[in-house]
């Protein structure tokens, strides 16, 4: 995170206002709360959840590390992660 100067940023009048409350000390300012989490806009999120959900099917219905990594595209130890990943 990089520190950006009120004064460069907000308007004179907001500026103010919240030197009022907290001159000279640092303040931090968390996202609002409108923010998407990872994913949601683009689908990928969705995406991956749906993908990780088939291996692990897969898995359990007798298919080999080795055909699942092959098959999706990834490495045996992420195929293993996803497979003995805690829910």
């Amino acid at each position: 995170m990089q520190y950006k100067n009120a004064a460069d940023i907000l308007p004179s009048r907001l500026l103010r206002e919240v030197q009022y409350y907290i001159e000279g000390e640092l303040l931090y300012i968390p996202r609002s709360e409108s923010k998407q989490e990872w994913g949601a806009i683009s689908g990928s999120k969705k995406f991956y959840l749906e993908r990780n959900s088939q291996i692990r099917m897969l898995f359990r219905e007798g298919r080999s590390i080795q055909e699942l990594a092959v098959k999706f595209g990834l490495s045996n130890s992420t195929v293993k992660k996803i497979i003995y990943q805690k829910k």
